[in-house]
């Protein structure tokens, strides 16, 4: 039985979700409640399931041929994500993403950061300046960029450039934050500058990690959610995960027994 959060806390609720991939089944009755403005992990071995649930949550999964969702996924606890009356643009617009690989645009610093306002339309300078240093500032690279805004963003480095992905998407006034593996292919130095941020970001945004690191889970997420061969095996407190797994196999997994 997953618990159940209140209602005026929820940002995500799942109810009884899968997911097909022609016939290929990727995920199974996934119900949950994911709570707004805390850190929740997903963690488990490559092919659990894990990035395939967190893309559903902004319907990237639309993109794939043959992939099929059946059950709700609500954004806070009332939208239908999978309705036909939901704006995919919108939705990506409020639930941002953050990639494994950083994936800056091929322009400069300032440009990348506003590149979702101009395509919306907006294009008053003053307003566009104090986006790019607001959001600079919320993922905690202003200070190094401030001087040199013109600068191409695919010549920071990978720490920089996936802060400055980070700061693109808060640009857009997102809700929620997800992030792949967002610090896989960083150094320990710029891996423990995103997680410092993470834990500032979720004072204003919910996020969502996917990650294979156990240490970093434990470390920078308030919930975690143990996933095996798509089913949700285990969804608790952070601390409770790694002090006091209820389930035998979530024990082996984050003992390292297998994964």
């Amino acid at each position: 039985m997953v618990e159940k959060i209140k209602d005026d806390n929820v940002m995500f609720r799942i109810e009884d979700l899968d997911l097909y991939y022609n016939d290929f089944q990727a995920l199974k009755g996934i119900t949950m409640d994911i709570p707004a403005n805390q850190v929740t992990a997903f963690i488990g071995p490559s092919g659990c399931g894990k990035s395939t649930l967190l893309r559903c949550l902004n319907r990237m999964n639309d993109l794939i041929e043959g992939c099929r969702v059946e059950g709700k996924i609500l954004l806070e606890g009332d939208k239908d994500i999978k309705g036909s009356n939901m704006d995919v643009v919108e939705l990506r617009t409020e639930v941002g993403m953050v990639f494994q690989q950083a994936n800056p645009f091929p322009m400069s610093i300032y440009d990348n950061v506003v590149y979702g306002l101009r395509v919306q339309g907006i294009k008053d300078k003053k307003i566009l300046d104090r986006v790019v240093e607001d959001s600079l500032k919320k993922a905690a690279l202003w200070d190094e960029v401030k001087d040199d805004l013109n600068k191409l963003g695919t010549n920071l480095s990978g720490g920089q450039q996936q802060r400055l992905c980070i700061a693109r998407a808060i640009a857009l006034q997102p809700r929620v934050i997800l992030m792949d593996e967002p610090t896989s292919a960083l150094d320990p130095i710029a891996t423990s500058k995103i997680e410092d941020l993470m834990e500032e970001l979720k004072k204003d945004y919910t996020i969502i990690i996917v990650t294979h690191s156990m240490s970093q889970a434990a470390r920078i997420s308030d919930r975690t959610a143990f996933f095996y061969l798509g089913e949700l095996i285990e969804y608790d407190t952070t601390q409770n995960i790694f002090n006091n797994p209820k389930e035998e196999r979530t024990e082996n997994y984050i003992s390292g027994r297998f994964g």
